[in-house]
């Protein structure tokens, strides 16, 4: 078997793999408060614990985690926790542990993906191949490089959710500003199309624009969680605040989806991850996104010709760590349990 973590700053959702005919199948998981523990290796126990599989059963693990990984090891920084590969291994008793980026865990899930986990937002040339691009709006911004070597992309970590901010109409110049100010300097990516971002703009709108928040909403804003109030009252259209809130949104998310494609001259695609994209689909289908992700002066004709893809399944990035797991630990050990369940 196969364990596979992805570690967010809010919540660890852990999930036990084997593999049937050369793909990977889910046979237990669960997430729990990352706050209520004192480091990875408690919640990995307690997940243990609760199951009848046994350890020893366990060939290899791998874990999603938001920052860059150096040497095996690193530090969150939404958590209180620093971790190492080695001292895991030691830890827990399983023989092969990674420790990856969330979005490079993502890029190794893509092809694990079945088709219909897969939304086509804007179709492109889709024979097409080449080097693709990973763009990931949650509770933060996360974003990959998907490098196409001959056969199969190989995902390249990346921070550029920190890039600074880079506004293209006279409403993100405001915005700019009121964050800038906000935050007492610099402005990210992130600050814009993420969790966060999505509050920022509404607050912009509210109190800059003076757009109206009429009582029933101020009351659900502050009773429910407040990003998929906006979410869902921008589907349904019963709020212009928060229709217009997710108008900046994805027009920002479809720029920064733009600029990754140029960067790496994505004709492989890019693909939209995290937990957002998927909750706001009319939202991501009414234009805007693909405006702003089209609008590249003299290289528009190229993002014309660049597929766009939702990632539907909120388990691709637990996919990609069981995947790489394997993948690495059949190269340490010579022994690859994908290719055993085919020949078995």
């Amino acid at each position: 078997m196969i364990l596979a973590g992805d570690v967010g700053g809010t919540k660890v959702h852990l999930e036990l793999y084997n593999f049937a005919n050369g793909r990977l199948q889910p046979v237990r998981d669960q997430k729990f408060p990352a706050h209520e523990f004192a480091g990875l290796d408690d919640v990995v126990n307690k997940f243990l614990a609760a199951g009848s599989e046994g350890r020893d059963q366990i060939v290899a693990a791998c874990f999603g985690c938001p920052g860059p990984v150096r040497d095996g090891r690193l530090k969150l920084t939404n958590l209180p926790w620093t971790l190492d590969e080695r001292d895991l291994e030691r830890s827990l008793g399983i023989p092969h542990i990674f420790l990856i980026n969330d979005l490079e865990a993502n890029g190794y899930g893509i092809p694990e993906l079945a088709p219909e986990s897969i939304f086509t937002l804007h179709s492109g040339d889709p024979d097409a191949s080449g080097h693709a691009g990973l763009i990931a709006a949650g509770t933060g911004l996360g974003e990959a490089l998907l490098i196409w070597e001959g056969n199969r992309h190989r995902p390249i970590a990346s921070e550029g959710g920190h890039c600074d901010f880079a506004a293209r109409t006279s409403r993100e110049v405001a915005l700019l500003e009121y964050l800038h100010n906000t935050l007492n300097g610099r402005v990210s990516w992130e600050r814009v199309v993420s969790g966060l971002g999505i509050k920022n703009i509404y607050a912009f709108l509210r109190d800059v624009e003076k757009i109206n928040e009429p009582g029933w909403l101020h009351d659900r804003m502050l009773a429910e969680d407040p990003n998929a109030v906006i979410g869902q009252c921008a589907e349904d259209g019963s709020s212009s605040l928060c229709f217009e809130t997710m108008k900046v949104f994805c027009g920002a998310y479809g720029a920064e989806a733009g600029n990754i494609a140029l960067k790496v001259i994505a004709t492989g695609g890019i693909y939209l991850g995290g937990g957002i994209a998927p909750k706001i689909l009319k939202t991501l289908k009414n234009g805007m996104f693909l405006q702003a992700f089209l609008d590249k002066g003299r290289l528009s004709p190229l993002l014309q010709s660049i597929p766009v893809r939702v990632i539907l399944d909120d388990t691709c990035a637990l996919l990609g760590a069981a995947a790489y797991a394997e993948a690495r630990a059949s190269e340490i050990s010579g022994y690859s349990e994908r290719a055993e369940s085919i020949q078995g």
